[in-house]
């Protein structure tokens, strides 16, 4: 048999691999079922919130603040920089007010995705960490809310070798978090084909503190939403392919041990989860037509 029938044996071969992984990942996406629009009497259409609206995270008094203006692979994006929103969920005008934000802060590179909020127990300081993605990269700026003047003043950015693919966070005191990495390549080609056509189960869950950074749990394809239980004793990590949720314990040393997972069986993908009480989780969902 000559060179040529072996590249096209090869080619064939290889065809025919890549087909049945487009069609998994399809599958994985649930891009074949029908969508059936339900129209809810009470949701409200918040304005300005219109491309990349990431996260929420919501205060005890009843006020939410809302990353906006994601820049994301493959998605639909705007040209303006990212912001950060503020909605007072107790006001019947659902009115979303964009925070001020601080001038030694590089606005036109601010590419927001995952938020969480710290209050500090010591005098009630709000912390506001926002996972950027300035030119792509990966990293995490610290804010300090300033309820009354409804704006931001940013303290400091924090990089890290680990916290290369950020995709959530979850805060859990002044300078300590866990985060989702949701891929484990950095180049946007084996990000973007080689990972979900595989699929590789490589991402990871990362904790930072000052003292220390490590890697706490892996093997998740797509490790994506990140939350805390009220008790603060278990994490929850959402699988973004697989629509499976994961519960972790934290440890002393603040590794985490697997408890639990479980399968959503939802008809729409999960984003991320919000911790309502100990024992009751709210799923955010998204659909791919």
């Amino acid at each position: 048999m000559g060179k040529l029938a072996y590249i096209s044996l090869f080619v064939a071969a290889l065809s025919v691999l890549l087909g049945e992984r487009f069609i998994n990942l399809r599958k994985r996406c649930l891009a074949t079922r029908e969508i059936v629009p339900k129209h809810l009497p009470n949701c409200v259409a918040l304005k300005n919130l219109d491309y990349g609206s990431e996260d929420i995270t919501i205060l005890e008094n009843g006020l939410a603040l809302i990353s906006t203006g994601l820049k994301f692979p493959g998605l639909p994006s705007s040209d303006v920089p990212g912001k950060i929103f503020l909605l007072d969920l107790q006001d019947s005008q659902m009115k979303p007010v964009e925070l001020r934000m601080p001038r030694n802060f590089d606005l036109d590179s601010f590419n927001p995705h995952g938020i969480s909020v710290y209050i500090d127990p010591s005098d009630s300081t709000v912390y506001l960490f926002v996972v950027n993605h300035p030119q792509q990269k990966s990293q995490v700026e610290l804010f300090k809310f300033v309820e009354e003047d409804r704006a931001l003043e940013h303290l400091k950015t924090i990089k890290h070798e680990l916290l290369y693919s950020v995709n959530d966070i979850v805060a859990v005191g002044v300078d300590s978090f866990y985060a989702t990495n949701d891929h484990y390549f950095n180049q946007e080609i084996l990000k973007v084909f080689v990972e979900p056509l595989l699929p590789l189960t490589w991402a990871n869950v990362v904790y930072y503190s000052t003292e220390e950074v490590k890697v706490v749990s892996e093997g998740y394809f797509f490790a994506n939403g990140i939350n805390m239980s009220p008790d603060k004793r278990y994490i929850y990590v959402v699988e973004f392919f697989d629509q499976k949720v994961h519960v972790l314990e934290r440890k002393e040393d603040n590794s985490l041990a697997n408890v639990k997972s479980f399968i959503s069986h939802l008809t729409s993908l999960l984003l991320w989860v919000h911790s309502v009480t100990t024992s009751r989780l709210t799923l955010k969902m998204v659909t791919f037509g």
